[in-house]
């Protein structure tokens, strides 16, 4: 289970592969490997623009222990 974050931008890794920056801090690689992982808008400038705000389930979020208002 994860918490859904906008993307607000991309970067490539070392080895060239697409990667989401998420409005939270974290990244998430958004690799388009058919017919396991099918996001082909990841492979044009234009795919990768309109993704922008667009929200992605961000597992390390999720992971995080809830921050609370009382310690």
């Amino acid at each position: 289970m994860g918490v859904d974050r906008k993307i607000i931008g991309f970067h490539r890794d070392d080895e060239g592969h697409w990667v989401a920056d998420l409005e939270c801090g974290h990244t998430q690689h958004v690799r388009h490997n058919p017919p396991w992982i099918n996001r082909p808008w990841t492979t044009t400038a234009q795919g990768r623009e309109a993704a922008i705000g667009q929200t992605l389930v961000c597992k390390l979020c999720a992971a995080q222990p809830a921050q609370t208002a009382f310690k």
